[in-house]
This record gives C-alpha cells, sequence and structure tokens, in this order.
C-alpha cells in the first residue's frame, strides 16, 4: 500500500526512535570532489536526531580518490564504515552490498553528490514513528535537472507503470527510509539484475511519500549519460514486465489478420479483373517492414534470454575486496 500522507489509521503502532540505530548506505563512484562536504551536512543532521547512527559508504570501483577520502574519514569518525569493492559493479549492486551490511533498525540509502538533501531524513524519521514502514522522498521540483531528462524521466515512470503490475511513485528515487524488517525482505530477493526502485516498490508494506525540492550536484559531475540511463531503463523495465515480449503476439496475430485479408482481396480481384502483375516497390515495401518487425521481436526475446543468462549462472551480486569499521574487519 502506497499513500501520498502518513498513515492515520489508529490500528497503525507508533514506534520511538529512542534506543534505535540509523544506517546510512551511501554508494560511491568517483565522488571525491563532493564527499567531504556531504560528510559535513549529513553529520549536523544525525547529530540533531538524537540516534545512534552509522555510514556505510559502498566505494563502487572508483578510479579517482574517492577511497582515500573515504579511509580519512573513516579514520577520523569511526561510525563510518567503508565496504570497497573489487571493481565496479553498478550503483545498483552497491546499494545493495550496503544494505547486506547495514544493521540499524531503519535504513535510509543516499547519494552522496547532495541532490538528496540530508535535511529530509528527520521527516523520514518522524513517518517512521507515526508508523510508516517505509518514507520515500519524491521530487515535486526538479527545475535542477535539464529539460530533457525532466522528459524522459516522466516518460519512463508513465511507461514503467502502464507496463508493470507494479506502481512505481512518479519522482521517487532511491532516497528513502526503510524499517528493518523492509530491509530483510530485499536482501531476500535473489536477482542479478536488479532495479531497485521496482524492487523498494514490490515488496509492499505502508509506505507515505515525502516531498522535497531536488537541488543541483553539489560538486563534481554525474556518472549517469543517457545511454547508460537509457540502459537502466530497459532494465527496470523489462526486471518487472514482460509487456516487451509479450507485446510481439499480437503483432504477428495481427500480421496474421492482415495477410488473411490482403490474400482474399487478391483472390477476388484475381476473379473479377483477371491476374495482374504486383508492383515491385510494395512488395519490397512489405518485405522489408516485415524483416524490421522481426528483428525487433527478436532483440526483444534476446534481452529477456540475456537476463535468464545472466541470472542462471549463479555468480555472487558483488566481490569484497576490503572492509574498514567493521567488528573483526
Amino acid at each position: 500500500m502506497v499513500s501520498s500522507v502518513f498513515p492515520t489509521a489508529p490500528a497503525v503502532p507508533t514506534r520511538h526512535r529512542a534506543g534505535k540505530r540509523l544506517s546510512i548506505v551511501a554508494p560511491c563512484y568517483n565522488e571525491q570532489e563532493v564527499l567531504d562536504l556531504f560528510f559535513d551536512r549529513i553529520d549536523a543532521e544525525l547529530v540533531k536526531l538524537g540516534v545512534e547512527y552509522e555510514i556505510i559508504c559502498v566505494n563502487d570501483g572508483s578510479r579517482d580518490h574517492t577511497l582515500a577520502v573515504l579511509l580519512r574519514r573513516h579514520q577520523r569518525d569511526g561510525r563510518i564504515k567503508v565496504i570497497n569493492l573489487a571493481r565496479n559493479f553498478g550503483k545498483e549492486t552497491a546499494l545493495s552490498a550496503g544494505l547486506d551490511a547495514a544493521t540499524g533498525d531503519m535504513v535510509v540509502p543516499i547519494d552522496v553528490d547532495l541532490q538528496d538533501p540530508p535535511e529530509l531524513i528527520g521527516q523520514f524519521v518522524e513517518a517512521w514513528e507515526a508508523g510508516a514502514d517505509v518514507a520515500y522522498g519524491v521530487r515535486v521540483d526538479r527545475s535542477a535537472d535539464s529539460f530533457l531528462k525532466r522528459l524522459t524521466a516522466q516518460g519512463f515512470y508513465k511507461a514503467f507503470n502502464r507496463m508493470s503490475d507494479v506502481d512505481l511513485p512518479y519522482n521517487a528515487g532511491d532516497y528513502r527510509l526503510m524499517d528493518r524488517r523492509v530491509v530483510e525482505v530485499i536482501r531476500q530477493l535473489p536477482e542479478r539484475n536488479r532495479f531497485m526502485k521496482g524492487l523498494f516498490a514490490w515488496v509492499g508494506f505502508r509506505q507515505v511519500a515525502v516531498p522535497y525540492a531536488r537541488p543541483e550536484r553539489a560538486a563534481g559531475q554525474s556518472s549517469f549519460r543517457y545511454w547508460k540511463l537509457w540502459n537502466f531503463a530497459l532494465d527496470g523495465i523489462t526486471s518487472f514486465s514482460t509487456a516487451p515480449i509479450r507485446v510481439w503476439s499480437y503483432v504477428g496475430l495481427i500480421a496474421g489478420v492482415l495477410a488473411v485479408g490482403v490474400a482474399g482481396m487478391i483472390v477476388v480481384r484475381t476473379l473479377l479483373f483477371g491476374r495482374d502483375v504486383p508492383g515491385y516497390p510494395s512488395l519490397m515495401v512489405v518485405i522489408l517492414m516485415s524483416f524490421g518487425l522481426q528483428m525487433l521481436a527478436i532483440g526483444s526475446l534476446g534481452e529477456y534470454v540475456a537476463r535468464i543468462y545472466q541470472e542462471v549462472k549463479g555468480r555472487p551480486l558483488y566481490v569484497v575486496m576490503d572492509r574498514y569499521g567493521f567488528d573483526g574487519q
């Protein structure tokens, strides 16, 4: 169940943050320029909450000095823990590695570029105390993004919700607070082509939206380019919908009906007017169109076969090279 307001049903139990632990999970890839700003702002906010907390940073094979900055921060504050992956596995996998390591009663995934404002965590905790199992941020103002990015994002959410049985909240990202039991369910999901926004919505529980204005990136440059975003959207749709492959059954049915209709017209015309010579241009158009449709159908089938191939190999989701700040390591 997803709601846009705090739950108000009297049967919903209230919670208290006293004595609870909050885990922050922050995937990092080439973020050396913004990390110090991130830690300064999030530390200032977490201190206000009055809870024990840990910050788990997952270095996803960064090529700059991200790991060095993380280790320097870890040495200054033991609550900052670092997971160093053996290579770049992608943000979704890095986020999964952080969720596996988180020990908090509440867990908050967050981007370190500060487009997910840390000041929102207090509202997340209030929603959790009011009974929400998940409090997710909704970007009501995306003026910091380009027009093309806003347009494509809106198109993706519409397409996803039309083709999938999972209701993905519009303009909701990974930034959210999850109760411990929600995290435990997500950790049980075994797929390797992971679309975390979809998984967060799929698990259900009591979910509420917290609106916020999305600011500009504090420093550095995003590693997400439009081609990467396209592939990301493709992973999301194929992970939660069979519509792209099912549609070709209907295309084939329509093509078959049209073929029978055209054949009938040819027979009737031949009986009435005699034989004629078909036009070469129209014949080539039909052949090329049919070939293009076949290639699209095969391509759609290939996308699903490739994902089946990735799943059946059974490789680990990620490989950890080093862990800093965890017990005994």
